[in-house]
């Protein structure tokens, strides 16, 4: 509980700390020529991103707090595995320790979409304010996933796979476990592993749109993220609805808070400059 705590200020400590910096460097002097050749993917705005940032923040405390509240006195009688959706009935009573510590191990990967954008950056293929700016989205949309996760999660839907074990490991798991154990809808590793992919891939489509390995950087990440899926369920953290869900909530928060930073890029100002017309042709002309 601790470290998910912990998790959650980090995400929180991220988001606030690129306000300030972003909103200086929103009325700092652009690079030379950096407007002519629209070298500039994402957009900052104080009036967007600080409430986007609160809500992130606070959502993401808030639904700490309130997976910290659950208890095993407020969970009801088991529903029967017959109740469960019909795909996730198999998973009921799985367990498998190292395949929970294997998937949770994998949260070393959520470097990967700043490693890669800070490598990019000191090779000058991006510039610094495009790596602050996708830093703190980065951190917004992690924020705003987990607080969407602890705060669904504390609702308590359905209990964990491994509730159901009748003996072996799995059982034992089950009699020591706390209040959380009894939210398992909807997958946190798969929400904030998609967050990861979806990033990763994002920023080298951004900077490298005619990379040859664009494609594979996509399914890489993707893949990645799906494996991390699928060691939640055998290990019987999760059922596969939980990790679809999780996949959805973390992609769709994802490319939800790139479009709303991304910025027109385009070579310097274009002007329609004349326009005539003739028998069964146009001609427009523009000023850049």
């Amino acid at each position: 509980m601790f470290l998910r705590f912990l998790k959650s200020v980090l995400f929180v400590a991220l988001a606030f700390a690129g306000v300030p910096v972003l909103a200086h460097a929103e009325d700092a002097p652009a690079p030379s020529g950096m407007d002519a050749v629209g070298t500039r993917h994402y957009d900052f705005s104080l009036e967007r991103d600080m409430p986007l940032t609160f809500l992130a923040a606070f959502g993401s405390i808030y639904g700490n707090y309130r997976l910290s509240r659950m208890s095993t006195d407020d969970a009801s009688e088991l529903p029967a595995v017959q109740d469960l959706l019909p795909w996730d009935r198999p998973v009921a009573g799985r367990y498998n320790k190292a395949a929970g510590d294997v998937s949770t191990w994998f949260a070393v990967l959520g470097v990967a979409p700043l490693a890669l954008a800070g490598y990019s950056w000191y090779r000058e293929d991006a510039c610094g304010r495009d790596l602050a700016i996708y830093s703190l989205m980065f951190a917004q949309a992690l924020a705003l996933q987990n607080a969407l996760n602890l705060t669904v999660r504390s609702m308590m839907f359905w209990p964990r796979p491994y509730i159901y074990a009748e003996d072996g490991d799995g059982a034992e798991a089950a009699k020591d476990a706390d209040g959380e154990a009894y939210g398992s809808f909807f997958s946190g590793h798969a929400s904030a592993a998609f967050t990861v992919a979806v990033f990763t891939g994002e920023w080298f489509s951004e900077m490298y749109p005619n990379s040859r390995y664009k494609s594979l950087v996509w399914a890489g990440s993707l893949s990645l993220a799906g494996f991390v899926g699928a060691l939640r369920i055998a290990a019987g953290k999760h059922y596969v609805s939980d990790v679809v869900v999780g996949a959805l909530a973390g992609a769709g928060i994802s490319v939800a808070v790139i479009e709303i930073h991304k910025k027109s890029v385009r070579i310097g100002p274009v002007a329609l400059s004349g326009l005539w017309a003739g028998p069964g042709e146009a001609v427009a002309t523009f000023a850049f």
